[in-house]
């Protein structure tokens, strides 16, 4: 079974500082998950909330699958994430702070078959520590260039 699907939200990082992560498994149909292990899904606008204890994320992008007849599946319906009950306690109290969100990380295929997504508390980056990240990022990439040549 393949596992080398790994698709990344890679704008979390510049928007937000990861303060906790959880790996949590997602509660999909059949066409969802075919969709997903041919690669044809994203997070990037996707983010997590919480309703009657429960852990759920909004707008995650799953395309419709090609042989999927009218059984097919809506590709941006909320769905539900599986976390164990400690965990969800933890972010239920943790979430109650002010500027603390929940988003996606990364959705991959653990080894025995399972959708599993990768979640971070987080809090947003105000605009200075993006133009940090900006110039160290700058930075890192010209000494790369120099050491090369």
């Amino acid at each position: 079974m393949s596992t080398s699907i790994n698709i990344k939200n890679k704008k979390a990082s510049f928007e937000y500082e990861f303060l906790e992560t959880f790996t949590a498994g997602i509660q999909l149909t059949g066409t969802e998950i075919k969709s997903i292990r041919s690669g044809k899904a994203s997070i990037v606008e996707g983010y997590c909330f919480l309703k009657d204890g429960e852990l759920f994320i909004k707008n995650m992008y799953i395309a419709e699958y090609e042989q999927g007849t009218y059984n097919n599946h809506n590709p941006k319906r909320d769905r539900k994430l599986l976390l164990n009950r400690s965990e969800l306690d933890k972010l239920e109290k943790k979430k109650k702070d002010v500027g603390l969100t929940i988003i996606p990380l990364k959705v991959f295929i653990n080894g025995k078959g399972f959708a599993k997504m990768d979640i971070a508390l987080a809090k947003g980056k105000k605009l200075h520590d993006k133009r940090e990240d900006l110039k160290t990022k700058d930075a890192k990439r010209e000494m790369d260039r120099v050491m090369k040549k």
